[in-house]
């Protein structure tokens, strides 16, 4: 069975950079779309921003022009660059991939943004 693993997140002061990482492991026929989700407290579950398996990308305009969504089809990894990290990015980030046809979730990383 697919699984998919976050890792990378941490505390950055504002204005920083932090970079997830999101790897898929397991039997693994085909992955299509993936994507960032992110939930902060309180907060309904967000989509942050995805990219297709052909590299089609799109993202929140929260994040627009700050986040940059990547992925390495060999390795079944995505990633997530965040720059000018902004307090209110304070979030557990999830990604979800669409792998062997099944929607798929990570169990998410902590990122908080704090002076």
């Amino acid at each position: 069975q697919a699984q998919l693993a976050e890792s990378g997140g941490g505390l950055m002061q504002p204005g920083g950079s932090l970079r997830l990482s999101c790897a898929a492991s397991g039997s693994i026929f085909s992955i299509n779309g993936m994507n960032w989700y992110r939930q902060a407290p309180g907060k309904e579950r967000e989509l942050v921003a995805g990219i297709t398996r052909t590299g089609i990308t799109n993202y929140a305009d929260s994040v627009q022009g700050r986040f940059t969504i990547s992925r390495d089809n060999a390795k079944n990894t995505m990633w997530l660059q965040m720059n000018s990290l902004k307090p209110e990015d304070t979030a557990v980030y999830y990604c979800k991939g669409n792998i062997n046809f099944r929607e798929v979730w990570g169990q998410g990383t902590l990122v908080t943004v704090s002076s």
